[in-house]
């Protein structure tokens, strides 16, 4: 499943073509969302935002586009007219006279206006976007020692999207190697300077990953290691995926193990329980 960053390139991937664009044409493939074609033919996109793993498409006027990608809806964009060959099914169209984005395969899409937004059950539901250039060390830390969230396990809460939305299961392991904390561990259980790094280690991680498309170690290791001869699989986490080998810190092997019925994977020295 994609996770906060891979739908934050999705939404920058989208906004370079439509965005300040009037829309030429509009097309929705489910019956129910087909009367507001006409609506959003002629309007112009504002912007494109994105909560979690959700994309907002807001235009001029109080209608949003709401789609969440869920496991295999993907936007395409391109040049018109040509359209790529997928092999998915075509849910939203949205054409420009130059350009087009393209929903393909996620069953998740509404159009709302703002009072229906400000309503939507699964964005109210939500913690603060990972990648929001607003969200800071100080708020994360806030939220590890809230009630509902300072006693239990950091390998759950890291996937809790009402903790914080975008993180999910490769963010998880990576932000807890590099902070140095077991996933079975609570917040209210760590010391101020341990907090404060996974709090730290959070926003640095993510955005790390999106400004890297994907990439979670530091600039100059990934280099070193593709000078090395390294593809991409192989230098791009810290511990996520790569069970059996040695971390990166110490050379102990990384372990993996189930939690949140999610894959897990941890240093037993640098992570201890």
């Amino acid at each position: 499943m994609p996770e906060g960053p891979e739908i934050r390139l999705a939404a920058d991937r989208v906004e370079r073509v439509l965005q300040n664009q009037a829309l030429d044409q509009v097309m929705f493939a489910a019956p129910s969302l087909q009367r507001f074609e006409k609506r959003l033919t002629g309007r112009v996109v504002v912007r494109i935002e994105t909560r979690g793993k959700a994309m907002l498409t807001r235009f001029d006027n109080d209608l949003t586009l709401y789609s969440h990608n869920q496991l295999y809806g993907r936007w395409y964009t391109t040049r018109r007219p040509r359209m790529p060959d997928t092999g998915r099914q075509l849910r939203v169209a949205l054409h420009t006279a130059t350009h087009s984005a393209l929903l393909y395969s996620a069953s998740d899409i509404a159009v709302l206006t703002a009072r229906q937004l400000a309503r939507h059950p699964f964005l109210a539901r939500l913690g603060p976007d990972i990648l929001d250039p607003v969200l800071t060390e100080e708020a994360i830390i806030e939220r590890l020692l809230q009630p509902g969230f300072k006693n239990r396990a950091v390998g759950g809460l890291y996937l809790d999207q009402g903790f914080l939305a975008g993180n999910g299961n490769y963010l998880r392991s990576e932000i807890l190697w590099v902070a140095r904390v077991h996933p079975l561990r609570k917040p209210a259980e760590l010391d101020t300077k341990t907090r404060n790094k996974l709090a730290r280690e959070t926003l640095r991680v993510s955005r790390r990953s999106y400004r890297t498309r994907g990439v979670t170690l530091p600039d100059t290791q990934a280099r070193t290691l593709r000078a090395e001869g390294a593809n991409y699989e192989s230098y791009r986490f810290f511990v996520y995926g790569r069970e059996g080998l040695p971390c990166r810190q110490c050379g102990t092997s990384i372990e993996r193990s189930a939690m949140g019925s999610r894959a897990v994977f941890v240093c037993p020295v640098c992570q201890p329980s």
